[in-house]
């Protein structure tokens, strides 16, 4: 079972709630909103306990964090054929292969 330090945090300031607000990657529906940065990421990982816990319990699985899990490197990507001509155009004139000139750009 994970533990709630394994999982992928971010904290941000909100102007409109005039507060911080926490969430984590793994559980989308789970936030946490404190006054200072410190309380929200504390906040959101005593939040991930208890529904690790509560998880548990129930004989639910967890979401694997995200850094524990394999990727490959590689992933499809759709896009207009026009807006494709017009990467291999680019990619071809600065010398580079189409894929180089998307990574660069991500």
């Amino acid at each position: 079972m994970p533990k709630p330090e394994d999982y992928a945090y971010r904290v941000w300031w909100s102007q409109e709630d005039g507060a911080y607000i926490a969430t984590v990657a793994e559980f989308p529906s789970l936030s946490c909103v404190e006054e200072t940065q410190a309380d929200a990421f504390f906040g959101i990982v005593d939040i991930v306990g208890c529904v690790l816990e509560d998880m548990a319990a129930a004989g639910e699985t967890a979401p694997a964090p995200f850094a524990s899990r394999s990727y490959s490197g590689k992933f499809a990507l759709r896009m207009p054929p026009e807006k494709h001509r017009q990467l291999a155009i680019e990619a071809a004139e600065q010398h580079v292969s189409l894929n180089q000139l998307v990574v660069s750009r991500l």
